[in-house]
């Protein structure tokens, strides 16, 4: 039995061509193959979801080439079963190159491209066009919710083979969001060297001018600032202790505790009033000695957030108000479905990472205006 990619592309001068280069010996194992490759995998499978574009080639009935890169979100490009695969056309530049190239014959070929693990995937087959009112339900299958793209056909690919390419000559690339998220420890280690400074600066400062250690409020529960964290461009974490040691008070996911901060008045100068603002507790540390908070820098809302940042720093004490909790996660073995916008995954980090913890199935749907804009992104994926 030959492999079926080698029974379509070797052609005889192909294999005239193999022999007289020397590398007909090389593929002569292809013919007598145990493993047909027309059906798909679950290797396959995986590696096509995994993929948010690829590069088809169709032919003209005058004989010429025509090679098309298409585009989406991540895992545009379905697999239906291991001989079918398809894709909802979206509306592009009108030409229809390649949709007219299939009315007169059917023959395709893909090339699936995963550029940072120099990894290809070739897929030879042949097309079936689906108008939008011919099978409503097979379109609805093909689309991606949520993609904003008007889409013209469903577009149905029968494998005949497949073959993974040679890695060599792939020049490894990155994605923006993967760039960001292999940058996290870099971008943390940054932040934590610009924190030591900046509080080794104030030490400084204060012990020349005599000053005292800033302290905000008098609530009930005496805490320090032991840690300061740039999470994104606008957010920023800053993790909380008791300021005699030891145990916070326990709380559930979906807390928030009230910190003190100092408004600046109409004239731009901090107000001798202070004021005070809720946060989520988005982490608690394993010992129970920890709370972390997440504050996103605002500049058109009431000027908490700009206090905070402005003001809080590595040593700082805050007499804060004992923790609450008017957004409890529910309790049971019955799945959640967690939904979040922009800073408000503070909560939900906290509810994602207890039932993570718990074994409980659960489903997250965080939306931001960017990845880098993603506060906890990459704890969440790890999740």
């Amino acid at each position: 039995m030959s492999q079926a990619f080698s029974d379509i592309a070797f052609t005889p001068a192909v294999r005239a061509m193999q022999t007289r280069m020397g590398s007909r010996k090389n593929y002569a194992q292809l013919d007598e193959s145990e493993d047909r490759r027309d059906q798909l995998g679950e290797t396959e499978a995986e590696f096509i979801a995994a993929q948010d574009s690829f590069y088809q080639a169709t032919v003209s009935e005058t004989g010429w080439p025509y090679v098309q890169f298409r585009g989406g979100p991540i895992g545009f490009l379905k697999v239906l079963d291991s001989k079918t695969i398809g894709y909802a056309d979206f509306r592009g530049n009108v030409q229809y190159i390649s949709v007219g190239n299939f009315l007169n014959n059917d023959r395709v070929s893909i090339i699936l491209m995963d550029y940072r693990n120099q990894r290809r995937l070739k897929i030879l087959g042949r097309v079936q066009i689906i108008g939008l009112e011919e099978d409503a339900a097979l379109i609805a299958r093909l689309e991606s919710q949520n993609y904003r793209a008007r889409v013209e056909r469903g577009v149905l690919i029968t494998v005949e083979g497949y073959d993974w390419n040679c890695p060599q000559h792939i020049t490894p690339r990155f994605t923006e969001s993967e760039v960001y998220v292999a940058n996290a420890p870099l971008r943390a280690e940054l932040a934590a060297l610009k924190n030591q400074l900046a509080a080794s600066n104030y030490t400084a400062i204060a012990a020349n001018l005599s000053l005292p250690t800033p302290n905000l409020a008098d609530g009930a529960l005496a805490l320090v600032v032991t840690g300061v964290r740039q999470l994104t461009p606008r957010v920023r974490e800053y993790e909380l202790r008791k300021a005699s040691g030891g145990s916070l008070p326990v709380v559930a996911a979906g807390a928030h505790i009230v910190v003190p901060v100092r408004l600046l008045d109409t004239a731009g100068a901090v107000q001798l009033a202070q004021s005070t603002r809720r946060y989520s507790i988005t982490v608690v540390s394993a010992d129970g000695e920890s709370y972390k908070i997440a504050v996103q820098k605002s500049a058109d809302g009431s000027g908490g957030s700009l206090a905070i940042h402005r003001d809080y720093q590595l040593g700082m004490a805050l007499h804060c108000a004992m923790p609450g909790n008017n957004f409890p996660l529910h309790v049971g073995s019955q799945p959640a479905v967690l939904i979040a916008g922009g800073i408000g995954i503070t909560p939900i980090h906290a509810m994602a990472t207890t039932l993570a913890g718990e074994g409980r199935s659960f489903t997250l749907h965080y939306a931001a205006r960017s990845q880098q804009e993603a506060a906890y992104v990459a704890s969440l994926e790890a999740m």
